[in-house]
């Protein structure tokens, strides 16, 4: 009897730790370093790791293709996306919109041939175009006739230094990380940036309790300064 009564008091402390901590959510993000890596180690995924922490959340971030992540936190399949530009809750009703920012992303133009002059979007329609498919603020401006959408910024890189593009459209970061990693010679980016903008994390609507306090951990970080610290290492 002894016995029986510490089985249930072992395994009453177990469901009740089971209940206490609830499964860390789930945020998709696209692989793009160094802001994000599979590992989890990327500059944004660390910065965001401590966001959630002040928050008392647990989170883990599962690398995704752009547009099935998108559609996998409007789904509820996972519990939110990462780094988005303002808005897409128009799209995405399912989605709620974090007030604060992730991050300022300068969306570039990144080339081989030299001395182009590329000062707005229209500029890009005399040339062979690619990009990742899934980058809203690109499908929606970019009318160029020649465009190739890729599956992810390696293929893009690679079709950069084959030639079988004129330019590539990534973010400031992670295009002059692609650069040097595919060894594309040459290889630059094209001043000044074609947008600048907000990055957002969204979460599926389900956790829209979590907003707020998420919010508030970020404007803390960015008050004391541990937020820039995140970031000075590409800087």
């Amino acid at each position: 009897m002894h016995k029986i009564v510490a089985l249930l008091i072992i395994l009453l402390a177990v469901a009740h730790q089971a209940f206490a901590q609830p499964p860390a959510l789930v945020i998709g993000t696209t692989y793009a370093p160094p802001l994000s890596l599979p590992d989890q180690s990327g500059m944004l995924d660390r910065m965001l790791k401590e966001a959630f922490r002040r928050a008392g959340v647990q989170v883990e971030f599962v690398t995704l293709p752009s547009e099935r992540s998108l559609a996998d936190a409007e789904a509820g399949l996972i519990d939110g996306d990462n780094n988005r530009v303002a808005g897409l809750q128009n799209r995405y009703p399912n989605l709620i919109q974090l007030p604060e920012s992730n991050m300022t992303y300068e969306f570039m133009a990144f080339a081989t041939k030299p001395g182009l002059s590329i000062n707005g979007w229209h500029d890009l329609d005399p040339y062979r175009v690619s990009y990742v498919i899934g980058w809203k603020i690109l499908e929606d401006n970019v009318k160029a006739q020649d465009v190739t959408k890729v599956v992810n910024p390696t293929q893009l890189f690679s079709f950069l230094k084959a030639g079988r593009t004129d330019i590539v459209l990534y973010d400031r970061f992670g295009g002059d990380y692609h650069l040097k990693e595919h060894g594309v010679a040459g290889g630059y980016a094209v001043e000044p940036p074609l947008a600048k903008r907000e990055m957002f994390l969204y979460l599926n609507s389900k956790h829209a309790e979590l907003v707020a306090p998420l919010a508030e951990a970020l404007r803390s970080m960015k008050a004391d300064g541990t937020y820039a610290r995140y970031f000075a290492p590409a800087q």
